[in-house]
């Protein structure tokens, strides 16, 4: 039943959605036309342009694959009502989500159970289009940088008239939204 929710309904809504706050266009997973080749390329298409008008072009790759824990399910349905999937499929996707638990085991002492209400369940076919949906809004908010994403991984752009410290770049303040949407970073 995964399968069919994700290859009949959020694909086709990531492929037809016309959002300002949700954007899937620089997604390279998840699509008829997507590949790591398809990426590849787009990213050294970009790197080439850049470097025509600028002295250095910075990429910084990043992999988001622990951030599947920290995913509030309540930001996730908050995008996913925003997509083009008819009702019976977003009830179906929060009856999915809901009624999950945990606890732990060290020992001889177990924990009680506790609900999870900020996880997509990795290994499942729900899990890394839902991941890419609640990803959608990451976007670079500098104009000139660029952002490709495929599934939890984000390659940023950014071009510079001169060369700067990796961690100038890194310390420095807006070049994307990664604050505003509460990822956690494998770092």
């Amino acid at each position: 039943m995964e399968r069919l929710v994700v290859r009949s309904y959020l694909y086709p809504a990531f492929i037809s959605h016309t959002s300002e706050t949700l954007t899937f266009t620089d997604q390279f997973a998840f699509r008829p036309t997507g590949s790591t080749t398809a990426a590849l390329i787009w990213i050294l298409y970009t790197i080439a342009q850049l470097l025509s008008q600028h002295d250095y072009v910075i990429v910084l790759a990043r992999d988001f694959g622990k951030a599947f824990y920290s995913v509030r399910h309540s930001t996730l349905f908050d995008k996913l009502a925003r997509l083009y999937i008819p009702d019976h499929v977003y009830n179906w996707l929060a009856e999915y989500f809901q009624g999950h638990s945990h606890c732990t085991k060290y020992e001889n002492n177990t924990s009680a159970l506790a609900d999870i209400s900020a996880s997509i369940i990795h290994g499942s076919a729900i899990g890394p289009a839902s991941y890419v949906v609640h990803a959608s809004d990451l976007v670079s908010i500098t104009a000139g940088n660029s952002l490709c994403k495929y599934a939890d991984e984000r390659m940023s752009l950014y071009p510079l008239q001169f060369r700067a410290p990796l961690n100038w770049i890194i310390s420095r303040p807006g070049p994307t939204t990664i604050t505003f949407i509460s990822i956690a970073l494998n770092v």
